[in-house]
């Protein structure tokens, strides 16, 4: 079987995921690229980026697209769990059915997957679990409750999967991006309109869907080179560290949520959000 170290990066149709098949290709990965369309990963592939079907809410994709690699190399050394959205709403206006979706694809499938490539990683007695979570996953703001508790949960879903796996030679590492230059904003601010511009929040929900997807907000944002740097140092790291923190705002939100009361940062919160 190969020797080449093998990666398999979930949301690489775009944005951060994009940005780091690309950077592991570069330094020396042999990478699949997985999202439920793959004409969109088709321009990865002049990186060498190898293109896999793989909806993480369908667990015959995942079986199948983790057995053709295994099939094909015998192993994968890191698993790069991005595939994620954020879905805005006020907690009242959002229908279970959404709320249970942003779980299935941003928690239920990062586990399944996780699963499926964990026992070739012990058996190999090597491996990087690398889950790409957010700032979100530290901190709160209104109208994105359903999209933090996900990002909550793989926090600690990651901090326990970290003890259990450590014996085997299996890193589990962080990823917590702030805010980035991607469909995400788009995507959250279009949601929230939608759920709450109107009724008893719609004022609110307006003005931060405004400010999800200012200019402004766009200028602000860091590139999601940044993210896949912080990924590939992760992945590539003989001790890696147990989190990163990267873009823009990362780091000083996370410090302030952790030494503001809970009132203080509310008020910092609602200001953030217009």
């Amino acid at each position: 079987m190969t020797t080449t170290r093998i990666a398999l990066v979930t949301g690489a149709s775009a944005g951060i995921g994009a940005a780091t098949a690309r950077r592991l290709a570069r330094a020396g990965f042999t990478v699949y690229g997985a999202a439920r369309r793959t004409d969109r990963l088709a321009e990865l592939a002049d990186d060498g980026v190898i293109a896999l079907a793989m909806d993480v809410t369908d667990d015959e994709s995942l079986q199948a697209g983790v057995a053709r690699i295994l099939a094909q190399h015998g192993r994968i050394d890191v698993l790069v769990n991005n595939a994620g959205y954020g879905s805005y709403g006020a907690v009242e206006d959002v229908p279970l059915e959404e709320a249970r979706r942003q779980f299935d694809v941003n928690v239920f499938g990062l586990a399944r997957l996780t699963q499926l490539v964990l026992p070739a990683m012990r058996e190999q007695g090597s491996g990087r679990i690398v889950n790409v979570t957010s700032m979100g996953g530290k901190m709160a703001t209104a109208f994105g409750g359903w999209y933090h508790a996900t990002k909550f949960a793989v926090e600690g879903l990651s901090d326990s999967l970290r003890q259990e796996v450590a014996p085997y030679g299996v890193d589990v590492v962080v990823v917590e991006p702030g805010a980035i230059r991607t469909e995400w904003g788009g995507i959250a601010a279009e949601s929230l309109v939608a759920r709450s511009g109107d009724g008893a929040y719609g004022e609110r929900a307006r003005r931060a869907s405004a400010t999800l997807h200012s200019p402004r907000a766009e200028r602000l944002q860091s590139s999601p080179e940044v993210v896949a740097k912080a990924i590939t140092r992760a992945a590539t790291a003989r001790r890696p560290r147990t989190r990163y923190a990267v873009g823009a705002g990362a780091k000083p939100v996370i410090a302030a949520r952790k030494v503001l009361p809970d009132r203080a940062f509310d008020l910092a919160a609602r200001q953030l959000m217009g």
